[in-house]
């Protein structure tokens, strides 16, 4: 009772209730309500190839292709460019053999026919030496000749 005759006091206690309230209110605020805080973001960018992206590659065999990964259909080429495998996702490998398309002009062309021309030529004369060598060697019959009487000789010997 002594707190209610005193104006003095009963502001302070009212102050205190009334900032009490306050925080009272805050806090409930606080809970029911989160405030919009950013949030820390942290981002980790994993780099993978895509579907598109099948970049050639080069190896030395067969082996290093099965050893490799892919994420498509991926060509692997030889370092000397002889053989190219063509790897897909589920692992089946197949093989190609490359050659090279060397563009020819017209004097190449010419070139290329004489000397098919020259092959032709050589294989006939060689086909020709054979069957004139298989003629030469067949075995000869001996043959007596009809001209050629035996009473003759004989008759000589008597003498």
């Amino acid at each position: 009772m002594f707190m209610y005759a005193n104006p003095y006091i009963n502001q302070n206690y009212i102050s205190e209730l009334q900032s009490m309230k306050d925080r009272i209110d805050r806090q409930l605020q606080q809970v029911t309500q989160p405030q919009q805080q950013t949030p820390n973001i942290q981002q980790t960018f994993q780099l993978a190839p895509t579907q598109n992206q099948t970049a050639m590659r080069y190896v030395n065999t067969i082996d290093d292709v099965n050893k490799e990964l892919v994420f498509g259909d991926t060509p692997f080429f030889a370092k000397d460019l002889s053989v190219m495998w063509l790897k897909n996702v589920k692992g089946e490998v197949k093989s190609y053999e490359l050659n090279e398309i060397v563009q020819k002009d017209e004097k190449d062309l010419m070139i290329e026919s004489l000397q098919l021309q020259i092959d032709e030529l050589k294989k006939g004369m060689i086909n020709n030496a054979k069957s004139v060598d298989t003629d030469i060697n067949e075995p000869v019959e001996s043959t007596k000749s009809t001209r050629i009487s035996s009473s003759k000789s004989s008759n000589a010997r008597e003498k």
